[in-house]
């Protein structure tokens, strides 16, 4: 995710530090709450929201630390390597520290304390520290590997189910789920697979072993799905395979051009005019 798009208004901020701790219920109201602050901007951020938004208790003191979203992926990252597991930092700990913050990303406090006027410091020994090799030098290389790195290891200190886990303990109906990377998950009742995700015909696409092109407008080229019928037709394109003896196991891994939700082509079975398909 970008820098710009992680950023959020002062009172933006305020109400998502407000969510967190309702939600897990950090802070309960009344009396005091004892921020724990190093001066740099997450903690910094910690004392002035925690003073816009007045929470506190009536009993025992609490002690609020700014860790972030930014703190739980390196710490996610570092435990992975130390010793193998996934432990992330824990909104609320026996000992009664909290972490109201934990849903920001430490370039949103930065921008907070920008945008309210406040200066906080930058401990220099940072970048020394194991932490601050991870912030500085392996976090930047796992971005450039894939752009969505650290929001998965934060989904795994959370422990929220990917896309594709929820996908899988679905057990009615059926669902698609597009993993990215031009990949599509299905589930069809009890059977699950993979299929490369629908891409516009544009010109010349290449599918598998397929080349197909055309400069029909509106084409798309995508992979057969249990239902589908040629157009103008009430022939189904399993009766194609079928009729052309194509093996079940390759059947959803051939392409279909389609208009819509109607199919204009099976390459190599069913031709249309304007639309070239070859065999690689």
């Amino acid at each position: 995710m970008a820098r710009s798009e992680r950023l959020s208004a002062p009172g933006d901020l305020r109400a998502r530090v407000e969510e967190q701790i309702r939600r897990h219920d950090l802070i309960p109201s009344g009396g005091e709450v004892l921020a724990l602050v190093s001066g740099g901007p997450d903690s910094t951020c910690l004392w002035h929201a925690l003073r816009e938004l007045r929470y506190s208790f009536a009993r025992d003191r609490l002690r609020a630390t700014g860790h972030t979203a930014s703190d739980q992926v390196e710490t996610v990252l570092y435990r992975l390597v130390s010793s193998g597991t996934a432990k992330g930092i824990k909104p609320r700990r026996e000992d009664g520290v909290v972490r109201p913050l934990l849903t920001l990303w430490r370039e949103e406090t930065e921008a907070y304390c920008a945008a309210v006027g406040l200066d906080p410091r930058h401990d220099s020994t940072n970048p020394e520290t194991a932490r601050g090799l991870i912030r500085d030098e392996i976090l930047p290389l796992l971005h450039r590997l894939h752009p969505g790195a650290e929001r998965n290891l934060l989904r795994l200190a959370e422990e929220r189910p990917s896309k594709l886990d929820a996908l899988l303990a679905a057990r009615e109906g059926s669902k698609r789920v597009d993993l990215g990377q031009g990949l599509t998950a299905v589930r069809e009742y009890d059977r699950v697979w993979l299929e490369q995700t629908p891409v516009a015909l544009d010109r010349s696409v290449r599918w598998g072993e397929w080349r197909i092109e055309s400069e029909l407008p509106g084409l798309k080229v995508r992979s057969w799905r249990p239902g589908d019928r040629l157009a103008g037709r009430r022939k189904k394109v399993q009766d194609v395979f079928v009729d052309a003896k194509i093996p079940r196991s390759e059947r959803e891994a051939w392409p279909l051009v389609v208009r819509g939700s109607e199919v204009v082509a099976v390459p190599g079975l069913v031709d249309a005019p304007g639309i070239k398909a070859t065999r690689q």
